[in-house]
């Protein structure tokens, strides 16, 4: 079974605690990592952070964030090696997000989108599957940068 990471800062709770719901009735397994959770107040780039290592450490198979724009989540996670996090904010980007990029990690922006949109936007991302094909090599050159980052 899909295990899914989720984790807001305070700008999203509202919308975070939609998607969850809305996850939670599709049946499927979500942890959440958000600010609202956490025993002492805990900065966007911590919860962006923690949610990105859980997939890295295979807790999780993929992860949603989401901030005020999507921007400061998407930056904070894609610092974690091997993870790629992508801010979404319509249908098209968040397919191409999987298909094309092979994204663990879609941000959204609870001040950009409404919750019905979000709503659209997961399901689109987690329907999709990465196709691979001429994808690959231009996936496996980020990991190579990436790798290169890391020496």
């Amino acid at each position: 079974m899909l295990s899914i990471a989720i984790g807001c800062d305070d700008a999203a709770i509202e919308m975070k605690n939609q998607i969850l719901t809305f996850l939670q009735n599709k049946n499927i397994t979500v942890v959440d990592y958000s600010c609202d959770q956490q025993r002492e107040p805990t900065l966007y780039p911590d919860i962006a952070v923690q949610v990105a290592q859980t997939i890295k450490d295979g807790k999780h198979e993929r992860g949603i964030l989401i901030c005020g724009t999507g921007i400061g989540m998407s930056i904070s996670a894609n610092k974690v090696l091997g993870i790629r996090a992508a801010q979404c904010h319509d249908p098209f980007s968040a397919q191409r997000a999987r298909k094309s990029n092979n994204a663990q990690i879609i941000c959204l922006g609870a001040r950009v989108i409404g919750v019905e949109l979000a709503k659209t936007l997961v399901d689109t991302w987690l329907d999709c599957d990465f196709d691979g094909g001429s994808s690959t090599e231009k996936v496996e050159r980020i990991s190579y940068y990436e790798q290169r980052q890391n020496l």
